[in-house]
């Protein structure tokens, strides 16, 4: 099988060969990304060091800063942060124009010539729309101005929908997308908010996305187990999270095993810190027994910065060693040779 078809076989849990490897640091990928080009009224301005921070600016205008050079930072000041008022006079980025994913869809087809599974990534509207307002104010305006934050949701969401269409026109096998919903123990919002507020906008998007035979992908960090059956009732198909064991590996298998997929590396948090190669072995064992014990299920993953865990990459080497050494199928199980 190629990578591409090992991929699709997993997420039909019809049992590919192994699992799918999603692993970076010169481990092996089945899956490849492409994105569009910035729209033509982008606001962005790359990073630039200042006096003992870094700052830039993104497409949407948002100000964004960090202190060190590699990790993602914060929005400083977003650009709707002044008030309400300022959205009815905002122009959207144009993010569908045609020419933005020419080199996106001749990427497309090169990746797929080469067997490889193709993502197109697109933004989300909770992100979005939090990085315009700034996570304070909009999570305010989330239980004081409702009406208001879901004319913005909306908004987004068209502009991301259009976005699916022309990554479905360029031939890509599935979206990517991420924000992250939650602290280490609760939603930034409750369960019952979420449902009223974000989920017919995660329902649409991924309507958009599966009308097209697309497949969705979400990363997303915290806590988020509360609302993971709404998630898989919008049309999640994987959930990439890097701190898998916050949910608890026995809840995800026995809650979602042969309806979602999970794409992690070895926790960064409750595991890859310990810097026990016994340890990170194990959890990279149980995770495919688990999670991947239903024909597919579980995609071996690798976090993209070292650096931000203050770990050297032989943790991760060793997760992604195990993940290849006990990751194969025979007939339905899972062997370790």
């Amino acid at each position: 099988m190629t990578s591409r078809e090992i991929v699709q076989t997993s997420l039909a849990f019809a049992g590919p060969p192994r699992i799918p490897y999603g692993m970076g640091g010169g481990f092996p990928s089945d899956i490849r990304f492409v994105g569009r080009k910035p729209a033509p009224n982008s606001r962005a301005k790359p990073w630039q060091k200042c006096n003992g921070y870094w700052e830039m600016v993104d497409e949407w205008g948002n100000i964004w800063r960090r202190l060190e050079a590699f990790t993602k930072g914060e929005v400083f000041r977003g650009v709707l942060e002044s008030g309400w008022d300022a959205l009815e006079e905002y122009e959207f980025p144009r993010t569908d124009e045609p020419e933005l994913y020419e080199d996106a869809s001749i990427r497309c087809r090169q990746f797929h010539a080469e067997g490889y599974y193709v993502l197109g990534t697109v933004g989300w509207p909770f992100d979005i729309a939090r990085y315009m307002r700034r996570l304070e104010n909009f999570l305010a305006d989330v239980a004081a101005e409702p009406e208001r934050v879901e004319d913005l949701l909306w908004r987004v969401a068209h502009v991301i929908e259009r976005e699916i269409h022309r990554l479905a026109d360029c031939g890509v096998d599935g979206i990517m997308a991420g924000e992250d919903w939650g602290t280490q123990d609760r939603l930034f919002v409750s369960p019952n908010c979420w449902r009223r507020i974000f989920k017919p906008v995660f329902a649409y998007l991924c309507g958009a996305a599966h009308s097209r035979g697309l497949t969705v992908w979400l990363h997303s960090c915290g806590h988020v187990t509360e609302v993971l059956e709404d998630w898989v009732e919008v049309g999640i198909n994987v959930c990439q999270f890097d701190q898998p064991e916050l949910h608890g590996i026995d809840y995800l298998a026995e809650n979602f095993g042969g309806r979602l997929h999970f794409w992690c590396p070895v926790d960064i948090q409750r595991t890859l810190p310990t810097k026990d190669p016994a340890k990170i072995e194990a959890a990279a064992k149980e995770y495919i027994e688990k999670l991947g014990g239903f024909g597919g299920g579980f995609i071996a993953g690798y976090y993209g910065s070292n650096e931000a865990l203050g770990l050297p990459p032989v943790y991760q080497e060793i997760a992604c060693r195990a993940f290849m050494k006990y990751g194969n199928y025979s007939q339905g199980a899972l062997k370790s040779d």
